[in-house]
């Protein structure tokens, strides 16, 4: 028991007492900031995939209301990216006679119609327009290959959109290739 005088220091904790407590404290909040930075990063991966998924919606909803309604594909150009041939421009001759075009180049989907262009999409990774006729090949939901541009009928369009966060390329949004019917031929 402590005297009246003696009362201060043995309300005081001991150094062995001092260093257990900031230990245990210093594994607690480090445990509360990884949960916090965890559930940070996940939110902001959880929104960018949305907005992702949107944005590609969009430009896929504009393309193939567009695509449809076109008179024909009058040229369509590749280019090779890492090593693939790829078609990365279509051009349309639209319901009113004007050209319409489609280029994936430096990372963006661009839309070009009368002299305006409009970025459909950023962030693209890859992107690839498929040409092709009508009629299906035996046995099977795929179209037969066309060099000649006025003979086109269907196009696809595939695309990998991914952006990064906090300095790492955290999720990729993937469209799997859509096919659409040009209509008015």
């Amino acid at each position: 028991m402590c005297g009246k005088l003696q009362r201060n220091s043995c309300r005081a904790f001991t150094l062995s007492e001092l260093a257990v407590g900031i230990a245990v404290s210093s594994i607690i909040l480090t445990a509360l900031l990884s949960f916090t930075v965890y559930g940070a990063k996940s939110f902001n991966a959880m929104s960018n995939y949305v907005d992702l998924e949107q944005k590609s919606q969009n430009a896929l909803d504009t393309m193939t209301s567009e695509v449809r309604q076109t008179r024909y594909l009058s040229n369509y150009l590749t280019k090779t990216l890492n090593g693939v041939t790829i078609t990365n421009t279509l051009t349309f001759v639209d319901f009113d006679s004007q050209l319409l075009v489609y280029t994936f180049t430096n990372d963006v989907l661009l839309r070009r119609k009368a002299g305006t262009e409009t970025m459909l999409l950023t962030n693209v990774d890859y992107l690839n327009f498929g040409v092709f006729q009508r009629n299906t090949k035996t046995n099977s939901f795929d179209q037969f290959p066309t060099s000649d541009a006025p003979r086109c009928k269907v196009i696809s369009v595939s695309w990998i959109c991914s952006r990064t966060i906090l300095g790492s390329k955290m999720n990729t949004e993937s469209v799997q290739t859509a096919k659409i019917v040009i209509r008015k031929q």
